[in-house]
């Protein structure tokens, strides 16, 4: 599921508690990511899902569950 892979590497990035990475959680307000750590998730995701993402949708992604839809969009053949 792209949700649970999208939490695991969120985790792996950020070292959050994993009960923390919610569908609702955003990434600054909540899991206290920075510019930084964005453009590495960005950089993750892309290489884990062999996708494509523009910078500026990454700035519009604020949290988990937009960054688990974004992916679908580019990879419908996986699950949310």
């Amino acid at each position: 599921m792209i949700t649970e892979q999208v939490r695991q590497i969120i985790v792996d990035l950020l070292g959050v508690d994993e009960s923390k990475v919610t569908p609702d959680a955003r990434l600054i307000e909540d899991l206290n990511a920075d510019s930084l750590d964005a453009v590495e998730l960005a950089m993750s995701l892309e290489e884990h899902f062999k996708i494509q993402v523009a910078d500026e949708e990454v700035e519009r992604m604020s949290t988990v569950a937009e960054i688990a839809e974004t992916i679908k969009l580019r990879r419908p053949d996986l699950e949310l």
